[in-house]
């Protein structure tokens, strides 16, 4: 029972291979095992722990749930949390050596610091109508226009074009909000902006000029990737060490080394004798180079928790890490909702 216990419940880290990697724990699979699934005992095993957080990053750990259901919330996060983000950039005038093209698709892939629950997604993109359908629920403008010129009081012997130069780089601290319809009231607290005033979007000398005006709507990253809320949104297994045996004195040391830093610490014991503790699991890279070592094989154990997974979510700036996770668990539910709502089950 021991091993059907552990193949349900680790995956297991050999030095050549993982294995156990496939759940096997659903209705039927073991004899004596209830797989069935039951609302009481999920809200009993079921919790988050945050870590770590703050305004762009936060680390929690999840237990409870298997892979499918975390990938669902990490591809939520990817592809199905609104954002807004530059859809449409009407250029005026591009003297720099940057291509309209590939200007636009710099600019598009700024980040913007606005909430996109205030706003609504366009109803008609199409290019022919864009002008007639942007209202200021929908529709948020910027205008760029930066132009390059030498700077006169600039020292003979000055060779940095940041002193020689005026506006020779342009940065997203460049792009001025204006605002449309009652835009200037609603966000009087918080006015829109780039998320960080100092993206390079271009490099430009005396008489160049960039004159352009930017449209940034509501979409998602399923759609193109400037939309996606998240820098990265990154899950794994909790790592699981076991020393089965103790660790000689003398390999003491050695055995500390194999792992990443704050994992095994080295303490003694009543006798004065030094012994290896694990202290913090999370840390390791389960890189495995502990099972290199033939002293080391058959004295210790490594596996992944399978149902313990550890988050670590990186917004862009425009919503709080903590509200991303938020919304993705809103979406979660609407699709969950929409299933039970509809004849798919009864089919």
């Amino acid at each position: 029972m021991a091993t059907i216990e552990e193949m349900r419940s680790r995956v297991g880290m050999q030095e050549y291979i993982v294995t156990n990697t496939r759940s096997t724990d659903y209705p039927g699979n073991y004899t004596g095992y209830d797989d069935s699934y039951n609302q009481a005992r999920f809200e009993k095993n079921f919790r988050i722990d945050v870590v770590s957080m703050d305004s762009n990053d936060i680390q929690f750990d999840m237990v409870g749930i298997n892979a499918a259901v975390a990938n669902a919330f990490r591809r939520v996060l990817l592809s199905e949390v609104p954002t807004m983000a530059i859809e449409k950039v009407f250029i005026l005038n591009n003297t720099s050596i940057i291509q309209d093209e590939v200007l636009a698709h710099r600019l598009g892939l700024i980040p913007l610091f606005v909430d996109p629950r205030l706003f609504e997604f366009r109803a008609d993109s199409s290019s022919d109508k864009w002008e007639e359908s942007t209202t200021e629920l929908n529709t948020i403008e910027f205008e760029l226009k930066v132009k390059c010129s030498r700077n006169p009081h600039a020292a003979k012997d000055a060779t940095d074009p940041e002193e020689l130069y005026k506006n020779s780089r342009v940065l997203t601290e460049h792009m001025k909000w204006k605002p449309l319809g009652d835009q200037a009231d609603r966000f009087s607290a918080c006015p829109i902006r780039p998320v960080h005033p100092d993206i390079l979007i271009a490099k430009m000398r005396p008489g160049q000029e960039i004159d352009v005006r930017l449209h940034a709507v509501k979409g998602l990253g399923r759609d193109h990737a400037k939309f996606s809320p998240v820098a990265t949104a990154t899950y794994r297994l909790m790592p699981d060490i076991t020393i089965t045996s103790p660790i000689p004195e003398e390999h003491v040391e050695k055995f500390a080394k194999c792992f990443s830093e704050g994992v095994i610490a080295i303490r003694e014991d009543a006798t004065g004798c030094k012994v290896v503790k694990v202290v913090n699991p999370r840390l390791d890279s389960c890189s495995r180079e502990v099972l290199r070592h033939d002293e080391f094989k058959d004295i210790v154990k490594l596996s992944r928790i399978r149902d313990h997974f550890i988050f670590s979510i990186e917004s862009t700036g425009a919503l709080r890490a903590e509200d991303l996770m938020r919304e993705a668990i809103k979406i979660v539910m609407s699709k969950c909702q929409e299933v039970l709502a509809s004849d798919v089950l009864q089919r």
